[in-house]
């Protein structure tokens, strides 16, 4: 059974240090994206594209940054895809999913739990599940290198990127826009 990634009732978050000392939060927005299940609604495959020209962190300059070649190079790179290769059933609805991430052309491996609940019909007759998830990845592992050292000592942006994913899925064949 395939069921479409809802893009409107889809939160993509991250969070960077920043100087070692806080820490830079933003958004992306899912371009698309599907789940297919089997008949118990267990997720077999997962697939997502995000829209890396979308980052937002609230500050113009630094968004144009993180869209620049120093980081996401959303001209020659205007997606950031997840597939997944295996999807193990962990109980009561949870599950640890592997696969790869491709970020500014690199493909690395990424795996996370996920937390599921659902179906449910809403109050127009579409049938919905959800999820949600935390990960995080290394950002020199995808060639996101722009550093600077600070005169203290670390530098100015963090290796390490959280992210955390809310998304919810409509049976294929229905609409998606409410």
């Amino acid at each position: 059974m395939r069921w479409n990634l809802d893009p409107s009732h889809t939160s993509v978050e991250f969070a960077v240090r920043h100087m070692m000392i806080a820490t830079v939060k933003g958004t992306l927005n899912l371009k698309e994206g599907y789940v297919e299940t089997d008949e118990a609604g267990r997720p077999l495959r997962v697939e997502a594209r995000l829209d890396a020209q979308s980052i937002h962190t609230g500050v113009a300059d630094r968004d144009a940054h993180l869209r620049s070649a120093d980081f996401l190079d959303v001209e020659r790179h205007p997606e950031i895809l997840f597939r997944s290769e295996r999807i193990l059933p962990l109980g009561e609805g949870r599950y640890r999913v592997e696969g790869e991430v491709t970020l500014k052309g690199v493909t690395r491996p990424l795996a996370f739990e996920v937390e599921t609940s659902g179906p449910a019909k809403d109050p127009w007759g579409q049938e919905r599940m959800a999820a949600h998830f935390e990960g995080r990845l290394n950002r020199k592992d995808f060639g996101l290198t722009w550093n600077v050292a600070l005169e203290m000592g670390g530098v100015l942006v963090g290796e390490e990127v959280r992210f955390s994913v809310d998304t919810q899925a409509v049976k294929a064949g229905e609409a998606v826009a409410r």
